[in-house]
């Protein structure tokens, strides 16, 4: 049975070559299918084709052939044999065919030595969903709880496939591909790692932890980032020397990966609620931001020396918007703490608190209080700029 595209997804296919990353259960093989019905497909998954093309190389120009200019060729699972880029990069610029190149891992894509085919491909990702593709279906409390990804939302047993989840990243992406020496090292690591999902990253804490070299971590977060499980998020800088910038913030992919990651899918507890909360926020800007002009710089902000912050800090141009993310159901002026301090910094246009509640507020300052809804419908229209 071929899997369908249950919810609409706002990512849209460009007129020319693209990667399309994202982690495994993000839907990229149905999204393409739908996308781009009744184009060549070559899937690296399938064992028979892998060992043909690794064995023979030639063998995939040989069934490109034939095909007329511009057409559209999907592989699927790229980053298996990263050396078929260059004959890709060659059917581009002397065939002008278009590739639609789907992948879990921007490593094991650079290792090909095309360097993402020189600009010649766009590159895109495909997130979990988010509350507007979702739409009358979101479940705010399961999406913290089990995450949004494809795979799992749509699943009989959503439980049963995030446990299986963590095992089969470390068995299909992480032993297979032989991205680590110490595979049980790694395990130890990851459940440390989802504890410092939405705060600063400190290395020497994790590795102390997981019981591993800080040089060790460092390269697991690499590795994590590079399979697309964590984004860090870097602090937002303003002329300030090399000693006193802010460490990134640590954040994953999908609240259900974190949870699962950490052995903890049962009822989500008072600690968690927040960094969840944040992080599906975060999926939605990056999400929307693919999509429009919504940002060209995306920061958290915490001045130096200042124990105030502010979640999400977008900057277009030399204007700023700034976003605070709370999980609490009500509001209270307790939350403004760091959308307060915010408004000395040249350029903020906008003040927004979003929350896990349902009234729309404006506080006397000027600090807009939105439910996550209000949220979702002003990136679907484009409206959250003023």
């Amino acid at each position: 049975m071929v899997n369908r595209l249950l919810y609409p997804r706002l990512l849209r296919a460009p007129d020319t070559s693209f990667f399309l990353l994202g982690i495994r259960g993000a839907g990229k093989s149905t999204w393409v299918r739908e996308t781009l019905p009744g184009t060549l497909r070559l899937d690296l998954l399938n064992a028979s084709l892998y060992h043909d093309l690794l064995r023979e190389p030639t063998t995939f120009a040989g069934l490109l052939e034939g095909l007329p200019p511009r057409s559209w060729v999907i592989v699927d699972e790229v980053q298996r044999i990263p050396g078929l880029l260059h004959e890709v990069h060659r059917f581009i610029e002397e065939r002008r065919l278009r590739f639609a190149l789907l992948g879990s891992s921007a490593r094991r894509l650079r290792s090909g030595g095309t360097n993402l085919l020189a600009g010649r491909a766009l590159s895109m990702t495909l997130h979990p969903l988010v509350p507007s593709e979702l739409g009358d279906d979101l479940d705010l409390q399961r999406m913290m709880r089990l995450g949004s990804i494809p795979l799992v939302w749509q699943a009989a047993d959503a439980v049963a496939t995030l446990e299986a989840y963590v095992q089969l990243y470390l068995e299909q992406e992480i032993r297979a591909e032989a991205l680590v020496r110490n595979l049980p090292g790694f395990a130890r690591f990851l459940p440390v790692a989802a504890l410092f999902h939405g705060q600063t990253i400190n290395v020497a804490s994790i590795a102390r932890d997981a019981g591993t070299a800080r040089s060790t971590v460092n390269g697991y977060l690499e590795l994590l980032e590079d399979t697309l499980l964590v984004h860090r998020l870097q602090a937002y800088q303003a002329r300030v020397r090399v000693r006193e910038r802010k460490l990134p913030k640590l954040y994953w992919a999908d609240p259900g990966l974190v949870r699962a990651a950490k052995r903890q899918l049962g009822p989500v507890s008072v600690e968690e609620a927040g960094p969840l909360f944040e992080g599906i926020v975060l999926t939605m800007l990056r999400v929307h931001g693919q999509q429009t002009r919504l940002y060209e710089d995306l920061a958290f902000w915490s001045p130096h020396q200042s124990s105030v912050e502010v979640d999400f800090l977008l900057r277009r141009g030399r204007e700023f918007l700034a976003l605070e993310a709370k999980a609490a159901t009500r509001f209270s002026r307790s939350q403004l703490q760091g959308l307060l301090a915010i408004a000395d910094l040249p350029g903020v246009v906008r003040r927004i608190l979003v929350y896990n509640g349902e009234r729309i507020l404006r506080t006397p300052e000027g600090i807009e209080v939105w439910p996550l809804r209000a949220l979702s419908d002003a990136l679907a229209l484009d409206r959250l700029w003023p």
